[in-house]
């Protein structure tokens, strides 16, 4: 089961869209008229770039892959520990 959909608010905005939306502010638009043309906050706008600030789509889909890699690799090592943890705690209670 995916917990994303569950905990994580997905965004209204593809990855293309945003990259066009950063172009647009580095062409000169100003961040107001394109928070306020697309109907995100400057907020937003902000968090978009200090992410995405400079990558073109392909460096976007290098960096959704490894983030997807990262989760998970770090979901396979939560379990492994979780494995390591029942044998632990079995040999000790057999002792």
């Amino acid at each position: 089961m995916n917990l994303r959909k569950f905990y994580m608010k997905s965004s209204r905005f593809t990855d293309s869209q945003i990259i066009t939306i950063l172009k647009q502010a580095e062409g000169g638009s100003p961040v107001a008229e394109l928070c306020r043309e697309h109907s995100f906050s400057s907020a937003t706008f902000y968090k978009w770039r200090a992410k995405f600030g400079g990558m073109d789509a392909s460096m976007m889909a290098r960096l959704k892959e490894l983030e997807d890699e990262n989760r998970r690799l770090k979901k396979m090592y939560a379990e492994e520990r979780l494995k390591a943890e029942i044998v632990r705690e079995a040999l000790e209670k057999k002792w």
